[in-house]
């Protein structure tokens, strides 16, 4: 099984520089505990499988589709596999809004804005066979990817925005995320942020634990007041802000060249960096993270070979091979055990560790519907987000 870990994180920092996100609680509840119900397009579930297409058209982050698993697929199935890479989940969206696409590898930015605007369809679980016991309990069901009792995507992996420190510079290991946020923080000048609107929720994971009084109870769903208290903590941090991020190598660097010394990252930025002075921490606040499923385009032209890919990818070697490719958790918790590289693999990413993603907030679209369940409020959507993210930057 052959890694190449490097190439795609550098996909992914494009892929989600205008990220959002969405929670690790389950999406099928809102948080009182009821059933969250979101208006989306009525579009029909496919009740069987027929007979399979020739191809099968994907868009994907790059190192999802690779012809060392997909070749296999096509001798399998005879479907053609036709690959488009995605540099964001902006052009993910647009993409999948032409029709001329089956599948999408859409992250949680992506993914509810494509069931809102009823570009993918839902799906039939039990045309995918390898989605079942094997499959970690904390990728099922969640907000971006299920919807009002329906499943829209197959999970593929997940991560966490770790809080990473130099520990030559860090005396102390850090077990909050003050360090980052605070202005009177020791590393001053020497923080590094995440360069993207979605980084408002990072503020807002902050503002929960010690600012309960605004009543933030999911940082994807922000009223005006409580946008506003994370604008004024970003703003408050760009003061002491060292540099920020999108590029994997920008932050790799900046960390090795002693520019920055502690800041958000992702758990493979740590090993691909082969800087044995840097460490990550989970901080007591908890974090953003993200998580990836393939999704089925609406109008899918292939929905057969479609169906036959996402059952493929969901067994436990080739999800394993993607995950290790692209530098993630494996969905499927019995690749941990194939061997010892599975199993050192999901041992560095928390694979099949449930309640250290239970402190993780997964990246979900904010929209104008309150998704921690109230109704006497509108809350704060991608546009404003974004339109706020352009004020703390200046």
């Amino acid at each position: 099984m052959q890694k190449k870990m490097l190439a795609v994180p550098l996909a992914m920092a494009a892929a989600l520089g205008l990220a959002l996100t969405g929670c690790s609680s389950s999406g099928a509840t809102d948080d009182a505990g009821g059933e969250l119900q979101i208006d989306v397009p009525d579009i029909p579930m496919q009740e069987e499988l027929g007979d399979f297409e020739d191809e099968v058209n994907i868009v994907a982050w790059s190192g999802f589709v690779e012809p060392e698993w997909s070749d296999a697929f096509t001798a399998e199935t005879g479907c053609t596999v036709n690959r488009k890479v995605a540099g964001t989940s902006d052009e993910m969206v647009q993409l999948m809004r032409t029709g001329n696409y089956d599948l999408v590898s859409a992250s949680g930015d992506a993914s509810l804005r494509l069931i809102v605007g009823g570009d993918v369809q839902p799906l039939n679980l039990e045309l995918i066979p390898n989605f079942g016991d094997d499959i970690v309990e904390g990728m099922k069901g969640q907000l971006y990817d299920t919807l009002n009792g329906q499943s829209y995507g197959v999970p593929i992996g997940r991560g966490a925005n770790i809080l990473q420190y130099n520990t030559e510079e860090v005396a102390e290991a850090p077990t909050s995320w003050d360090v980052v946020w605070e202005e009177d923080s020791p590393y001053a000048g020497k923080i590094i942020g995440y360069d993207a609107p979605i980084y408002i929720a990072d503020a807002a994971v902050y503002l929960m634990a010690h600012e309960p009084d605004l009543g933030i109870t999911n940082p994807y769903a922000l009223d005006e007041t409580q946008l506003q208290a994370a604008v004024d903590l970003l703003t408050q941090q760009n003061a002491i802000i060292g540099d920020y991020w999108s590029d994997p190598v920008k932050q790799i660097t900046a960390f090795n060249g002693g520019d920055v010394v502690v800041g958000t990252s992702w758990e493979v930025l740590k090993k691909l960096s082969e800087n044995r002075a840097l460490e990550g921490t989970l901080p007591e606040e908890g974090s953003t993270g993200w998580s990836d499923a393939w999704m089925l385009g609406a109008e899918a032209a292939n929905p057969n070979c479609a169906y036959a890919w996402m059952d493929y990818t969901s067994a436990a070697e080739v999800n394993g091979q993607i995950a290790m490719n692209f530098g993630m958790a494996p969905a499927n918790a019995a690749f941990c055990e194939l061997n010892d590289e599975a199993r050192e693999h999901c041992e560095l990413f928390n694979a099949t560790d449930e309640e250290y993603f239970s402190n993780v907030w997964f990246w979900t679209t904010p929209i104008e519907q309150c998704i921690d369940g109230r109704t006497d409020v509108t809350c704060t959507n991608f546009q404003q987000w974004t339109d706020a993210w352009l004020t703390v930057k200046g």
